[in-house]
């Protein structure tokens, strides 16, 4: 599940472990750590794919000490979740 691809521009192939709510993904696993959704920022539907763009925070930390942006993505056809992005 680890597995990590990571190119230019924050670019990356990684499975995550994503726990979802109506509105979208509300928390996600990565490597050891535990992320928390703070906001949604953008969701799209691309070709066989939907695209969730959220500001996280690293489990056990403030909510004020922002952690990052990450775009998750959801692979219905694979049954997987994917980080393909994270932003500077």
């Amino acid at each position: 599940m680890n597995r990590v691809l990571v190119g230019a521009g924050g670019r990356t192939v990684e499975q995550v472990l994503v726990e979802r709510a109506a509105g979208g993904p509300v928390r996600f696993w990565r490597g050891q750590g535990r992320y928390e959704v703070g906001q949604l920022v953008e969701h799209r539907v691309e070709v066989d794919r939907q695209v969730w763009r959220v500001e996280a925070v690293r489990a056990g930390r403030s909510r004020t000490s922002f952690a990052g942006v990450f775009d998750l993505t959801w692979e219905p056809s694979a049954d997987r979740w994917l980080l393909v992005r994270v932003h500077d």
